[in-house]
């Protein structure tokens, strides 16, 4: 791929990554939004980290199988609860990195 295309297609890339997160920002930003929308949005965060972590945790193997008792559901219950009393996010990093250290060399 030559220099200027490959420039173009990363300026490209950039921009449709930037704009579709600058508008709302843009238009919204000076206007008081409702609460109860507001609250809402509040939860997008929560639903999509469910989301992804949910079924890497209470499934394995190809087929997907249930499997409550994987050892990633093992670690991640006292790395949840160690996260909710601490709200340190470098905390429940190291924790969870230890722990799944810990079941690996058990297990």
């Amino acid at each position: 791929m030559e220099t200027n295309n490959f420039i173009l297609l990363v300026l490209g890339m950039g921009l449709v990554s930037f704009i579709p997160r600058w508008v709302p920002l843009f238009f919204l930003s000076k206007r008081q939004l409702p609460s109860l929308l507001i609250e809402w949005l509040e939860l997008i965060p929560v639903a999509i980290l469910s989301a992804l972590l949910v079924p890497a945790l209470v499934t394995t193997g190809t087929p997907r199988v249930f499997n409550p008792f994987s050892i990633e559901m093992m670690v991640a219950v006292p790395t949840f609860i160690f996260a909710w009393y601490t709200k340190s996010l470098g905390g429940t990093l190291v924790v969870g990195m230890l722990l799944y250290w810990g079941a690996g060399m058990i297990m």
